[in-house]
């Protein structure tokens, strides 16, 4: 009696790979054994069984794998660029089919920047999420910037002035950047009258590469239609920090002047613990000058990604305020 073949034998049932080839997807997409593991909710030694599965069955090395980094071989590359496009269209086609329910429902996951999330987005989430009680969200918090049809993000809240060209972007309002302090530090070191005074404050500048260098302009008066004056100084202080909450936090104080995203400086602006400076001139190329909702593009927008966006847009519209609590 001949030998029977197996039912899961490959040359019988290629279908059953299909798991196994989208997380070779996964990995060409993430690089990150690790990262497919959360993002298919498998555990890492799950995920390298898929990969040693799938090696097995092709007769071929398809992942080089070091201590330190993962790298696809010319056989890995070849079968991922013939599959991607492939399970990008089904996970589409599966949207739009869970679309025709009358009710959005499903998972969007979302990724914003620390400070912008924490003090505004996270709030209207869990707001939004008591009015559509079919739909869940994932919140990835995080100022890295994200390459969303990759890191299989469905939407990313950027604080920016020119959303991605190939991306479907949504402004959600306007921002402005403030300088501040606290009173303690004003009657203490005086108010500074011209962006130049800078040069001899506290300031706490936010990190990043090189010299802190801030900018100004304003509107020169009787003019409208004129050149706006232009100010610009190298600051320096006892701080530096790459979120506005810690540099916030530090004005309050009373370390020096902040350079903020108005969404920081504005419940603290309300209640007279911060300080507008210099309101005659606006800080400029620093932050960015309105909150964007971003996504790949693709010919159709799922139902639960079009209610949220909805719903920021009606909440955050009016904008964060920070008007100053002037001095009597």
């Amino acid at each position: 009696m001949a030998p029977t073949t197996p039912a899961h034998s490959p040359d019988q049932r290629i279908d059953l790979l299909w798991p196994q080839v989208h997380a070779l997807t996964l990995l060409a997409q993430l690089g990150s054994f690790t990262q497919v593991a959360v993002r298919l909710g498998l555990s890492k030694a799950a995920v390298s069984q898929r990969i040693s599965d799938l090696e097995r069955v092709v007769a071929q090395t398809l992942v080089q794998r070091t201590t330190r980094s993962v790298r696809l071989t010319d056989a890995g590359l070849r079968l991922v660029e013939q599959t991607t496009q492939s399970f990008v269209q089904i996970a589409s086609s599966v949207a739009q089919a869970r679309d025709l329910a009358a009710q959005p429902r499903g998972l969007v996951r979302v990724t914003a920047p620390v400070a912008l999330g924490r003090q505004q987005v996270a709030a209207q989430i869990a707001l939004f999420l008591r009015e559509q009680p079919d739909i869940r969200i994932e919140l990835d918090l995080s100022d890295r910037v994200v390459t969303l049809a990759h890191e299989g993000f469905d939407l990313a809240i950027r604080h920016t002035s020119a959303p991605p060209d190939n991306h479907v972007a949504w402004k959600l309002c306007d921002t402005r950047s403030l300088l501040v302090a606290s009173p303690a530090y004003l009657r203490q070191h005086g108010r500074p009258a011209h962006p130049d005074e800078l040069a001899g404050h506290a300031c706490l500048p936010y990190l990043r590469p090189g010299p802190a260098l801030w900018k100004f302009e304003r509107s020169a008066e009787g003019a409208p239609a004129a050149e706006p004056e232009r100010a610009s100084v190298t600051v320096q202080g006892p701080l530096r920090a790459n979120n506005s909450e810690v540099v916030r936090d530090a004005a309050l104080a009373g370390l020096g002047l902040a350079l903020l995203p108005d969404f920081s400086a504005a419940p603290a602006l309300r209640n007279g613990r911060l300080r507008e400076v210099l309101p005659a001139w606006r800080p400029i190329g620093f932050f960015g000058d309105a909150v964007y909702a971003v996504r790949p593009w693709s010919p159709s927008t799922p139902k639960a990604v079009q209610a949220l966006v909805a719903h920021l847009r009606g909440a955050l519209a009016p904008g964060f305020g920070g008007e100053a609590v002037r001095p009597r």
